[in-house]
């Protein structure tokens, strides 16, 4: 069985809301969430969301604030996430990633770890990430 967010070329799982993301699909059947044309406007969307509302508007530094908004624990094992997330990049929770444009490293195994996270590890197109992640930059 291939992922939800596999599926919806949406990799980090964001939920529908009233935004109209770049190369969101003109005809939405998920319910819950964002389905994308390709896997590099689902990783787009996720690091403009990461890096310009989490880091800049929210102001969330670090794993655990990031992964706590993100993933909250009324909906999830908000704990057990972070200490993933935390073992595969090798950042630790209370570590400040950085400013994005000066430490992007981070902030794509950030959003790897992510994918992992809600996808499986099957569903991590490095390609993909790469290609989002300039699409973020633009």
């Amino acid at each position: 069985m291939i992922a939800r967010g596999i599926r919806n070329n949406n990799p980090l799982n964001i939920r529908r809301s009233k935004d109209k993301w770049q190369g969101m699909k003109a005809l939405q059947t998920d319910a819950q969430f964002c389905q994308f044309e390709t896997m590099p406007y689902g990783w787009r969307a996720a690091f403009v969301m990461l890096t310009r509302t989490y880091y800049h508007t929210y102001r969330l530094y670090t794993i655990r604030a990031i992964i706590n908004r993100w993933a909250p624990p009324n909906e999830n094992n908000t704990k057990r996430y972070i200490e993933n997330v935390c073992r595969f990049t090798g950042i630790g929770p209370d570590e400040p990633l950085g400013i994005p444009s000066d430490k992007p490293s981070r902030w794509m195994k950030l959003g790897a770890a992510m994918c992992v996270q809600e996808c499986g590890a099957e569903g991590l197109d490095w390609i993909a990430l790469l290609d989002g992640w300039a699409l973020a930059r633009e």
